[in-house]
């Protein structure tokens, strides 16, 4: 097994825990300094752990898949970090009711989970890599803020190619969406694991505006696009909303997608602490039996 570490060049193990669910925690650092670094291990659910790729600061971009049907269906938390750190907690959460219910994927379905997008984002709240619980989470409004974007100081939902501009939009705020289209190790990670996998369909976690959202890029919204975003929307209790107008968005993952013909919907969480699980297993549910019909 291979350790990935990182946080300002770690050098030294000072401690190993081993604690249930197939989590080693390490406890790691130079000097008197240590930081927590949470590495999933092998376990016998069935999920296949897929590293594909890394964070600037070399934090591990794991996805999880379940099944070998046909249609592959793609769930991602974290996007925005730990600014929306619920979405990572529900990611999880989905993640363990895999672990513990196979038989909900049919044979036709492949299911994939990326908890956690933009790691680094989740660490400059909650200081951990990998897993954490709402109590590590920072209640500071300035570092919750600045756990939206990577450590390039990039959003990463501005990263992508579709209408991308290197200056886009949060709120009323000007935020950077990198050099590039997929200039960021995060957006280039899942643009390789999509052109590789060629999902049949992705669904994004987010908070906080309580609805469903569509994709749409430079030639509208796939068909099958509203499908999902109905699906999903009528079995959760989401509002459906076709598209996204409260302010101008470039560079979104979501749209991206819709240019290269995969229909993706953004699921927004009601807040930014709740899970809200109950409201999106029945969401999940809808789905999974709609691409097993």
């Amino acid at each position: 097994m291979r350790f990935l570490f990182s946080k300002q060049g770690i050098m030294a193990m000072l401690a190993v825990v081993v604690l249930g669910g197939g989590w080693l925690v390490l406890s790691v650092g130079k000097g008197t300094a240590s930081v927590p670094v949470v590495v999933p291990v092998p376990t016998s659910t069935g999920a296949e752990r897929k590293v594909i790729g890394q964070s600037v600061e070399g934090c591990p971009i794991e996805a999880y898949t379940y099944g070998t049907g046909k249609k592959h269906l793609l769930f991602i938390g974290g996007m925005h970090g730990g600014y929306e750190w619920n979405s990572v907690l529900l990611s999880y959460t989905f993640k363990n009711y895999l672990d513990s219910n196979p038989d909900v994927i049919s044979k036709d379905l492949t299911v994939t989970v990326i908890p956690s997008i933009n790691p680094d984002g989740v660490y400059k709240v909650t200081g951990k890599e990998g897993r954490f619980t709402s109590t590590d989470v920072s209640t500071d409004k300035a570092v919750l803020a600045s756990g939206r974007f990577n450590a390039h100081e990039v959003d990463l939902n501005r990263n992508f190619d579709c209408k991308w501009q290197p200056k886009s939009t949060w709120q009323q705020k000007t935020v950077s969406a990198g050099s590039a289209p997929f200039s960021e190790p995060e957006s280039e990670a899942l643009r390789a694991f999509v052109v590789d996998q060629k999902p049949d369909a992705v669904i994004f976690w987010h908070s906080q505006a309580n609805a469903v959202y569509a994709s749409e890029c430079e030639q509208g919204i796939l068909p099958v696009t509203l499908d999902l975003m109905n699906v999903y929307s009528k079995a959760s209790g989401y509002t459906a909303v076709k598209s996204f107008d409260s302010y101008a968005i470039t560079g979104d993952a979501e749209g991206w997608l819709a240019s290269v013909g995969i229909p993706a919907i953004t699921v927004e969480l009601k807040t930014h602490e709740a899970i809200e699980w109950e409201k999106n297993l029945k969401g999940i549910l809808a789905v999974l039996e709609y691409y097993a019909n």
